[in-house]
Parts: structure tokens; C-alpha cells; sequence
């Protein structure tokens, strides 16, 4: 394939994927026989799609030698393909089959999965004849055989799936699969005698902790249930210009993606969207605690100064995380001024219980005069704000739902900005990693109810710089180390 007189030839999408793992298995004819099925159908298969359908379907002995199957490709190149061709498969060919369950993100997906299937079955009069019923209704899609296999159509949900027992579950769209979903889903195969889950996706995001934990494995190797395939670039080593790149990424280009579109892609997308969308290019937590989700974890990292320190004035911010029903961990963090005019954050004190919290912002106030001492009367540590008062400690007053989310602003803008630094303290990057927003009218706070990790470091560290940024600017003082604070 060429593109001019002179060009270098560009080359087709690759065929096989980069990344591979495969379980042990004695027989493929299951996979070539669901080919053969598809196009029946007029579903014509591209290499690579044969190939998936030969190594996710192949068996050892009577059963599937995948329990799990996993297939991460970047949009428009096929997928839904080998999605269709092993419904059919389940429906027409496979026996023991009663039920098999596609799910997606949403109720749209999963609606166009169904016509799709739907259209491929009405235009073969042999598949169109064994159909009994077809259920249209939104959210219920569903295609019954006369013999009473089923195929349905749901959105994923805390509650989807309860109830089925199912042979066959797709999960399409695995990018975006929360526990609640998987604790549903799974159950449905548990009893059946060949049961297969197939995660099929785009690159991952940072909350794919599912799908992260599949490619973990995947990426590993040897484990004897799982098929696992990517087609991606290397994301230590590659050139977004180069169509080599663009094949390892895309096994349609030249099929059904062209060259062309893609370099029109890249010259509209920004760089990182371009690496995931069209590259592969993901990211694959494997526990939430660990997602990054409001601040990327390289552009904390870059902002960690084991040295650093300010001088008075300095604010303090002090914040309650319940983490578990009757147990509760409590949060002191200062911020000021460092000598190169950034802000300084850092946890001075992390506990559990909250009885220690007036007498040590007692001691602080005494022994730093702050500018501030920052406590939300709207979270769980407002319930100090009483004791703080009685023992002569005076919190900013007002502190509303608009402060909140200045606070969360300012430290979200201070990082990017790299207006600030930090020591490097696990628990405040701990508490960062698990981290996520919410909405606050027409802006973003912390989430609160977030109980992936304790947030009371980062909170606590973003009340202290709105506490500084807003009362202690003014009243800078000789520059006198916060590493006194004890």
C-alpha cells in the first residue's frame, strides 16, 4: 500500500496484538467453527479478528481453556465484530448455551449492539427462522430462540445481572466497570457448566481498576484461565507520527480505518488524546486507592522537594475522614511561603480518634500565631469547631460551599501552575492517589463520601493554602523554618 510515486509504502494495521497471554489448550475447531458461522451471516472477519476468535474460544478437554477472555483495541477497528461473530456462535452453534448477557457502560451502547446483532440474524433467513421473540423495549433489549436460548441486552448497574444465570457474559465498554457491577455480573456464570466472561475495551482510564487488574494478569502471563490481547503501542517508546506506530495500534488501518484519517486525527487531537484514543496508550490502575484521578500523579511527583520549608505566617487546615462506621482519623496540614515565592504544604500530624485535634491547634496557634486556622463547619471535623473556640483557638469564619470549592481550585490550579511544593509524605500522597471530585454548584470540591482512602491529608492541606492564600499574603514575616513545627 502506497501513497504516492516515491512514498514509502504505509503499512496495514498489525494483525497479531503486542501484548499476548494465552492459556494452555488442546483444540481450536470451536474458534474456526464461529468464523465459519459469521460468515453465514455476511460477517467477514479480518485476520486478527480470526485470531482472537481462535485463541478466546479454543478448549482443553470439554471446556473452555479461557474462563476469562480480554481484548483491548482502540475505536472503530472491529471489535463490535468479534463481539457479533461469538454471539452468533453462542446462539446458533455452541451447546449448552441458555443465556448470554451483553452489558455496556450505557443503555445507548448496549441499545446499538443490539440492532446490530439484531440486523445480522433478519437478513439470514436460516438464523431469522429459529428466532421466537424479539423484545424491542429500551433497556430490555433481549433475541429468544425457539429452543430458548437467549441473548439480552443490559446496562451496567449495581443490580445488573441479579437474578440470570448466564453462560456467556460480554462486558463491552470494560474501561468503565465498578465493583458493583462486577459483584453482580460475575455470580451469573457460577453454576453454569462452561461458563466464559469476555472484558472487550479501549485503553483504560484512571478509574479502569477492572480492567487494569485483567491486563495485570494478562501481562504477567501464565495464568491458565485468562486470554488476554492488545493491540497498542509501546507507551515508553513510540512516535506518534510514524504510521508503524499507528499499525501496532490499529489492526483495521488499511481495512477500515486509513492512514490518512489517522494523521488528520492526530493534527486535531492534543497529544495525550491522540495516545489514548488512537495508540492504546491507557491507564490501568489496579486499586482505586491508587487511580490519580483529580491531579496525574507525574505532576505531583515533579513537585516534591524533601528539603522544602516556609516561614510565618503560615495557615493550618484541619479535617475529619470517617473511614470506616465509629472510626475516625483526624488531619493537621500547614501551609506558607517559601523563600522562592511558591507555597509550601506539608501534614504535620495524622492520627486516629479526633480527641488529640483542639489541644494540638491549641499549641500550633500558641506557638505559630497563624494567619489562619481552617476548619469546615459543613464536614465532619465542623463538630470541633466548638471545643476549638472554648479553648481560644479562633477558626476563619465564614467558611461556605463556595470556599470549599475555592480551596479545591486553588490547589488543583497551584499544582498545574507548579506554584507549590511538597515534602513527599506518603499519607498526603496516598490520600491524593485515592482521591476524587464531586460537583459544587457550578465548580468541583473534594469528594467526601469517597471511602477509597483516607482524604483527610489532601482536604486538610487544601484548606491550609486557601487559608494562606486568602489571610496570610499580607503579613509576610522574616522567613523562619515551619520545621519547627512539631
Amino acid at each position: 500500500m502506497t501513497s504516492g510515486p516515491g512514498v514509502p509504502p504505509v503499512p496495514l494495521g498489525e494483525q497479531r496484538p503486542r501484548l499476548c497471554s494465552l492459556p494452555p489448550a488442546d483444540d481450536w475447531s470451536q474458534g474456526e467453527d464461529a468464523i465459519e458461522l459469521a460468515a453465514q451471516a455476511g460477517l467477514v472477519l479480518d485476520d486478527w479478528q480470526r485470531y482472537v476468535l481462535r485463541q478466546a474460544l479454543a478448549t482443553r478437554g470439554d471446556r473452555h481453556a479461557a474462563f476469562e477472555a480480554g481484548l483491548i483495541v482502540s475505536r472503530q477497528n472491529g471489535k463490535g465484530s468479534v463481539i457479533e461473530a461469538l454471539e452468533l456462535a453462542a446462539l446458533f452453534l455452541f451447546g449448552g448455551v441458555e443465556l448470554i448477557l451483553h452489558s455496556a457502560h450505557k443503555f445507548d451502547t448496549a441499545a446499538d449492539a443490539f440492532r446490530r446483532i439484531l440486523g445480522l440474524i433478519e437478513n439470514n433467513p436460516d438464523f431469522h427462522r429459529e428466532v421466537a421473540k424479539v423484545i424491542r423495549s429500551h433497556g430490555s433489549e433481549s433475541i429468544e430462540l425457539r429452543n430458548g436460548r437467549r441473548l439480552r441486552f443490559i446496562a451496567r448497574s449495581a443490580g445488573a445481572g441479579r437474578g440470570f444465570a448466564a453462560d456467556l457474559v460480554i462486558l463491552d465498554e470494560a474501561f468503565n466497570i465498578s465493583e458493583d457491577a462486577m459483584a453482580s455480573m460475575l455470580p451469573t456464570l457460577s453454576t453454569r457448566p462452561n461458563p466464559q466472561v469476555w472484558y472487550t475495551s479501549t485503553a483504560g482510564e484512571p478509574t479502569s481498576v477492572q480492567l487494569g487488574r485483567i491486563r495485570a494478569r494478562g501481562l504477567a502471563g501464565g495464568d491458565g484461565s485468562l486470554a488476554f490481547f492488545e493491540w497498542s503501542v509501546d507507551p515508553d517508546d513510540y512516535d506518534p507520527a510514524d504510521p508503524r506506530d499507528w499499525a501496532r495500534a490499529n489492526p483495521g488501518m488499511g481495512i477500515r480505518i486509513s492512514p490518512e484519517y489517522i494523521g488528520l486525527e492526530r493534527a486535531s487531537l492534543d497529544a495525550g488524546a491522540f495516545a489514548r484514543e488512537r495508540l492504546g496508550v491507557g491507564m490501568y490502575p489496579t486499586d482505586l486507592a491508587d487511580a490519580w484521578q483529580v491531579i496525574p500523579r507525574e505532576d505531583w511527583d515533579a513537585l516534591a522537594v524533601p528539603s522544602s520549608s516556609a516561614g510565618d505566617p503560615v495557615a493550618f487546615g484541619a479535617e475529619v475522614t470517617l473511614v470506616a462506621p465509629h472510626k475516625q482519623w483526624a488531619t493537621i496540614s500547614a501551609c506558607g511561603l517559601r523563600p522562592d515565592g511558591r507555597a509550601h504544604v506539608e501534614v504535620v500530624d495524622h492520627h486516629r480518634d479526633v480527641n488529640w485535634v483542639v489541644p494540638r491547634l491549641a499549641e500550633l496557634r500558641k506557638r505559630h500565631r497563624p494567619c489562619a486556622i481552617v476548619v469546615d463547619p459543613s464536614s465532619h471535623a465542623g463538630a470541633l469547631i466548638e471545643g476549638l473556640l472554648k479553648a481560644g483557638v479562633e477558626v476563619a469564619s465564614p467558611f461556605s460551599a463556595r470556599d470549599a470549592a475555592q480551596a479545591f481550585g486553588q490547589f488543583r490550579d497551584a499544582v498545574a501552575s507548579k506554584g507549590l511544593r511538597h515534602l513527599g509524605q506518603e499519607s498526603l500522597d496516598r490520600s491524593l492517589a485515592g482521591a476524587t471530585s464531586r460537583p459544587l454548584s457550578d465548580a468541583l470540591a473534594w469528594d467526601r463520601k469517597n471511602l477509597v482512602v483516607d482524604l483527610g491529608p489532601i482536604v486538610s492541606a487544601s484548606l491550609a493554602l486557601w487559608g494562606f492564600n486568602k489571610f496570610g499574603r499580607g503579613r509576610l514575616a522574616p522567613y523562619d523554618l515551619l520545621r519547627s513545627v512539631g
